[in-house]
C-alpha cells in the first residue's frame, strides 16, 4: 500500500470513529455549554407586550466572558428575550435600545453560570437622549518623539450638540468619579455588589462660566475643552496636539491649581472668558487628576438649585470612604447630560463605576502613551436626515464610542 494511501485509509477510520461518536453520544461539547436566558423588566411599556409584562424587542444585548475577553452579541426576540449558549464562566451582560426619544439600558456584572442553564432579570433604566453628548476624550497621551519618554499634559474633552436646536453650555458641570482608575477598588460598592444612587464625583466640579445665553453651540457644532495645558503642544512633541486655539475652553485656575507643568497658563489665542470655573476643590492635589487608562466622566446641569449652593449643603459632600484626604460631590443621577466609562484594555480587572442610566456599558483604552484617542460613533442615517453631524447616542458606550490611533485635532 502506497504512504497516500495508508494516510487515506487512516482519515478514513477518523472520521467514521468521529462520525459514529456524534450519532451515539452526541456533540461531546455539549456538556460544558448552558443557556443564559437575559429577561428585561421594566414599569414602562415599550413596544410589544404580553400578559407576563412589557417587553423590548430587538434591544442589544452584550455578553462578555470576564475571564477570556471572549464577547457575544444577540437581541431580544419577540418575546422580549434573548438567549446565548455559553460555557461557564463569569459574565458582564449588558443590554440597550431605543424607542424614540426615550433611551433604555441595563446591566450585570459578575453573572455566574455554572453547571446548569440561567435565567437573568435586567431591571431597565430608561432616560432621554442626550441634547449635548460627549464627541471624544483624549485621555491616554502620547509619546514625546524624537525626544525620549510619554507625555500627558495634553488631555482634552469634546462636547457636541446632537440636538436640532441651539444649546447653551452656560452653566454645564464637568467632573470625573471616584475612583480614578476602573481597575482600582470601588469604596462605593455595597456588600451587595450595587452601586451607589449618587455619582461620586471627585477632586473638583468645573463649570462653563456665563450667565445662560453667552455660549450658544450650534447644531452639530462642538466645543473643545481642555483639561490641562491650552497650549500648543505639538510644538515641542509632534505626536501631541495644538490645544492653543481660538473657541478653545480650559480647565485653568491656577489659585486651585499651581501646577504649571500641566497647568501652564493658557495660550495667547484663549481668551479668559473661556476659563472653566472651579466650583468646588475636594482634594489636595496641584493639579487636576485624570486617568490616562480609564477614567469615567460625566457632564451635567444642576436642576432646582445652583451648583454652587448645592455642594454648601453637608451632606451633598462627603469622604471617600477609607480615605483622609478625598472628598466627592454626591451628584444626582437626574442632573446627568451625558457621561462615559472608560475600562483599561490591558486588564480583566475592571469594574462599573456609572449606573446603567448614565452609561450601560463602557469603552476599553488599549494602553497609554499612544496617542489614541476615544471617539463617538456617527449615525449616518441620522445625520443624512437632518444635515448636520448626529452622533450615536445609546447611553452604552460599547455601542457609541470606539477607539482610533489619532487625535481629532491632530495636524
Amino acid at each position: 500500500m502506497t504512504i497516500m494511501k495508508r494516510l487515506i485509509y487512516i482519515l478514513s477510520i477518523v472520521l467514521a470513529a468521529v462520525s459514529c461518536a456524534d450519532i451515539r453520544y452526541g456533540n461531546p461539547y455539549e456538556e460544558g455549554l448552558h443557556v443564559l436566558t437575559v429577561v428585561p423588566n421594566s414599569s414602562e411599556n415599550f413596544g410589544h407586550a404580553t400578559s407576563s409584562g412589557p417587553n423590548i424587542i430587538g434591544a442589544e444585548v452584550r455578553v462578555e466572558d470576564l475571564n477570556t475577553g471572549s464577547r457575544y452579541v444577540s437581541q431580544t426576540g419577540a418575546d422580549g428575550t434573548a438567549t446565548f449558549t455559553l460555557p461557564n464562566g463569569l459574565y458582564r451582560v449588558t443590554l440597550s435600545g431605543r424607542d424614540g426619544s426615550d433611551v433604555f439600558n441595563a446591566s450585570a456584572d459578575k453573572v455566574v453560570l455554572s453547571g446548569r442553564d440561567h435565567t437573568l432579570a435586567l431591571t431597565l433604566s430608561i432616560s432621554k437622549a442626550g441634547s449635548i453628548v460627549i464627541k471624544e476624550l483624549y485621555c491616554g497621551g502620547c509619546k514625546k518623539l524624537p525626544q525620549e519618554g510619554d507625555y500627558q499634559a495634553d488631555q482634552y474633552i469634546i462636547l457636541h450638540n446632537n440636538d436640532y436646536q441651539v444649546q447653551y453650555l452656560d452653566g454645564i458641570c464637568f467632573g470625573t468619579l471616584s475612583p480614578y482608575n476602573s481597575t482600582g477598588a470601588n469604596p462605593w460598592i455595597s456588600e451587595d455588589g450595587l452601586l451607589p444612587e449618587f455619582i461620586p464625583l471627585i477632586q473638583a466640579v468645573w463649570q462653563f462660566p456665563g450667565d445662560g445665553d453667552d455660549f450658544p453651540l450650534q447644531p452639530g457644532e462642538d466645543a473643545v475643552v481642555c483639561l490641562r495645558g491650552a497650549i500648543d503642544h505639538a510644538a515641542q512633541y509632534p505626536l501631541s496636539v495644538n490645544l492653543n486655539r481660538p473657541d478653545y475652553f480650559v480647565c485653568y485656575n491656577s489659585t486651585y491649581f499651581d501646577n504649571t507643568k500641566f497647568h501652564p497658563a493658557p495660550g495667547n489665542l484663549i481668551s479668559q472668558d473661556r476659563y472653566l470655573d472651579v466650583v468646588i476643590k475636594t482634594g489636595k492635589a496641584n493639579a487636576y487628576t485624570m486617568s490616562l487608562s480609564s477614567p469615567a466622566v460625566v457632564i451635567f446641569r444642576a436642576e432646582g438649585i445652583t451648583i454652587q449652593d448645592y455642594v454648601l449643603i453637608p451632606e451633598n459632600v462627603t469622604p471617600v470612604p477609607g480615605n483622609a484626604v478625598d472628598n466627592v460631590v454626591k451628584v444626582p443621577y437626574e442632573w446627568v447630560l451625558d457621561a462615559m466609562e472608560v475600562f483599561d484594555g490591558r486588564s480583566a480587572s475592571n469594574q462599573k463605576r456609572l449606573a446603567a442610566s448614565a452609561d450601560a456599558g463602557y469603552v476599553s483604552l488599549s494602553d497609554t502613551f499612544l496617542g489614541h484617542t476615544l471617539m463617538r460613533r456617527v449615525d449616518e442615517e441620522a445625520t443624512a436626515l437632518a444635515g448636520y453631524e448626529i452622533l450615536a447616542d445609546t447611553n452604552n458606550s460599547l455601542n457609541d464610542f470606539y477607539e482610533t490611533e489619532k487625535q481629532s485635532l491632530h495636524e
